[in-house]
């Protein structure tokens, strides 16, 4: 564990929290289906796209067979709704989202 954080310190960060969007993706029933790597190609051009316009604050694909990826979304709970509805591996069955308020702290990355 790193150095000792006072209770100031933990309440000057939390003063800095914005609100953004956790999108957790699941792998489905249907992940295999016919044509199931044509519509992953599309749900990743997708996810992409929506990374480089700034509704995907930070994306993590997924690395095993549960947990397709997460995302840290710029838009409302609402929004993030929609916009993973129309996502060609949900509307396929070949991924579940779930979508939950959330916060974060400006200026925290990867690491790179």
């Amino acid at each position: 564990m790193g150095a000792a954080i006072t209770d100031e310190q933990i309440q000057e960060l939390a003063a800095t929290a914005k609100p953004f969007t956790l999108t957790l993706l699941w792998w489905g029933a249907d992940r295999h289906q016919d044509g199931a790597a044509a519509i992953e190609l599309e749900h990743q051009r997708r996810m992409v796209s929506l990374h480089a316009d700034g509704t995907i604050a930070v994306l993590c694909p997924g690395g095993d067979d549960t947990l397709a990826g997460v995302a840290v979304m710029t838009v409302s709970q609402e929004e993030a709704e929609q916009i993973m509805a129309g996502d060609p591996c949900v509307q396929a069955g070949m991924i579940r989202a779930e979508v939950h308020p959330g916060a974060g702290f400006p200026g925290d990355s990867i690491p790179g």
